[in-house]
């Protein structure tokens, strides 16, 4: 059985270069889509709340 190379998200995070002015925020939004593949509960959780305050908060009554 043999075993293929796999990078972790820290090995890919550190293989790139510094974040510049001009790609923060794409580098903001590639953070958020990894965490997201790797914490699928977590990030599941924190929209329902989010919908469920804007919700409320924001009631057409």
């Amino acid at each position: 059985m043999a075993q293929g190379t796999t990078t972790t998200s820290r090995e890919r995070r550190e293989s790139r270069p510094a974040a510049s002015g001009d790609h923060a925020p794409r580098d903001l939004v590639e953070h958020f889509k990894e965490y997201a593949q790797e914490n699928p509960t977590t990030c599941a959780l924190w929209c329902f709340f989010a919908g469920f305050v804007l919700g409320w908060k924001l009631k057409p009554w």
